[in-house]
């Protein structure tokens, strides 16, 4: 979805050789962001937020369903996880609105394709916001890391209290959860590469006044690849052919 809403609006920037500022209303320059840009800043940071609480919400899922089974039973419905989806995308829609409503400032990057909330060379005002996204960015890491590295901690603990029987491809446990683990890993791994560039740019931008538009244009970058890269980690990954690897993998060691 980030995408398909962003991509048409660089194409056309390229098409009519214009800057987003300049190719929407309301915009001069890039000290005065257009409509467009500022529409398309809200976008980047949606979508480089939403996605990572919702990685959140399957990785507590993960480490609720193997660690406490009996709450996650009793607690988590269906009806409950339909409505995780547009609760998170509300809060986080909020949350990246803060900067149209003067809690930091959408900036037009070089080479005016790209805007995003400014991350140095402004006021108190101005850099309070990339530092609040990328706390909040760096905290949601920290949490999957953490879900996941307790998920991988119980399916050890019940891949040993499994007895063993048969022939050794017999007794190595077939647990779905771990074609899940295995997926959910790989995208915790995407999306931290992903997002430390940016964490690291806000507090640099903010703190030490450095103002490299060309390294946070960089930090954009591995933020989009992420949108990128991730769909295709999830399709291929989900095949039977790399559970069928990955459960080899797993007897042999």
């Amino acid at each position: 979805l980030g995408k398909c809403l962003l991509s048409p609006i660089v194409l056309a920037a390229y098409a009519y050789n214009r800057s987003l500022s300049e190719l929407g209303p309301g915009g001069r320059g890039e000290d005065e962001p257009g409509v467009l840009c500022q529409l398309f800043a809200f976008l980047m940071a949606f979508f480089g937020l939403a996605p990572t609480l919702l990685l959140l919400a399957m990785a507590l899922e993960c480490w609720l369903s193997l660690g406490h089974p009996y709450f996650y039973r009793r607690h988590l419905t269906r009806r409950l996880g339909a409505a995780l989806a547009p609760a998170a995308a509300g809060l986080c829609a909020l949350f990246c609105a803060l900067p149209l409503l003067g809690f930091g400032a959408p900036m037009q990057y070089c080479p005016g394709t790209w805007c995003f909330i400014r991350m140095a060379g402004g006021g108190p005002s101005q850099l309070g916001f990339p530092v609040l996204y990328a706390s909040l960015m760096g905290l949601l890491v920290l949490a999957i890391v953490a879900c996941n590295v307790s998920s991988m901690r119980h399916l050890y603990g019940m891949a040993r209290r499994q007895p063993r029987r048969g022939t050794p491809p017999a007794a190595a446990p077939r647990m779905e959860e771990l074609d899940h683990l295995v997926l959910l890993g790989l995208m915790t791994v995407l999306f931290t590469v992903c997002s430390l560039p940016l964490i690291i740019r806000a507090y640099m931008g903010a703190f030490a006044a450095d103002f490299n538009e060309n390294a946070d244009l960089s930090a954009l970058r591995f933020l989009s690849v992420n949108s990128i890269v991730d769909p295709w980690v999830f399709i291929i990954f989900r095949t039977s052919v790399f559970r069928t690897f990955v459960r080899r993998v797993c007897r042999r060691l």
